[in-house]
């Protein structure tokens, strides 16, 4: 996955949409190939390795399920499992490096 070409959208109303939902104080979630960020600048996203790990493991699931596809399964995935125990966000987290 080195080399996967992303973008980063900081001050991302979406970002800060999902920190609220989550209860989180800083947040990054993919897109497609653009991570948005919510109260936490592009220099201290990516001066946190494991964070950057993790959200090019949601660029690629994009990329391998398709766009529409992948929020399809990922909506289904958090209904069932709840977002900590979404088999995408275990993937992530266990892409941490």
């Amino acid at each position: 996955m080195a080399g996967e070409k992303y973008f980063i959208k900081e001050n991302s109303v979406l970002a800060r949409l999902a920190a609220i939902r989550l209860k989180q104080e800083k947040m990054a979630m993919v897109l497609g190939k653009t991570i948005h960020l919510h109260n936490t600048s592009r220099e201290e996203f990516l001066a946190n390795s494991r964070w950057v790990s993790h959200e090019l493991v949601h660029i690629r699931q994009f990329r391998d399920h398709g766009y529409f596809g992948f929020l399809f399964k990922y909506l289904i995935e958090s209904i069932r499992n709840g977002y900590y125990n979404n088999k995408f966000e275990k993937e992530a987290r266990d892409g941490e490096l």
